[in-house]
């Protein structure tokens, strides 16, 4: 077995009841088995799983507190040994002590997975790889939805999705595919690869 500080923390994002009622055009269909897929492979091998939790301050949001919007899909709702960890931006690391709770554990790398890949993913694994963490992206077990751009054109889901891992790739994460843990050993799905801050991004 690799020590802790080798083994890759799963973070799961934003996998609640409310994303499932939107209605928009979105693209991966299956993500949500790809991260069913990684979530069994964690526990299986006994690594670290965190599970963020958007909670809205807007009273009229299907994410706001109390609301069956807020709450995890069943398939995959956190174990009672899983850390959760709520937030009321797009960062799961603003506002939150997820920083703080990783390094203590001695856990300096992460796997990405959830929605919206533009929104919460691409966030999060930006300011994971600023704060030091090896940071990959899954990018078959995160989706989005269709949207306009700046100009006002309309983009596919698979567009924005496309280009949020542009965004990412190289520069703030590794963006792989699930295909690329599940199928290798059990130890190199849970390791990360070295990153430090700053890499090769200008600005």
């Amino acid at each position: 077995m690799t020590s802790q500080r080798s083994q890759s923390a799963l973070l799961i994002i934003d996998m609640q009841q409310g994303i499932q009622r939107l209605g928009w055009p979105r693209n991966n269909p299956q993500a949500e088995a790809r991260i069913a897929q990684l979530l069994e492979c964690w526990r299986t091998a006994g690594w670290p799983v965190v599970h963020i939790r958007h909670i809205s301050r807007e009273p009229d949001s299907v994410f706001a507190p109390g609301q069956p919007g807020a709450l995890f899909q069943p398939a995959l709702a956190p174990h009672d040994s899983e850390q959760v960890f709520e937030k009321n931006v797009t960062d799961a690391f603003t506002h939150t002590s997820l920083e703080r709770w990783l390094w203590v554990r001695g856990i300096d790398s992460l796997v990405i997975v959830g929605v919206a890949s533009e929104n919460s993913v691409e966030a999060t694994a930006r300011s994971a790889s600023n704060l030091g963490f090896a940071t990959r992206v899954v990018a078959d077990a995160c989706y989005t939805f269709a949207k306009a751009d700046f100009s006002g054109r309309p983009r596919t889901a698979d567009e924005v999705h496309d280009m949020a891992m542009a965004n990412l790739q190289g520069e703030y994460a590794d963006v792989v595919f699930s295909a690329d843990l599940l199928q290798s050993e059990p130890r190199s799905a849970g390791q990360g690869r070295a990153r430090g801050p700053g890499n090769s991004r200008a600005g």
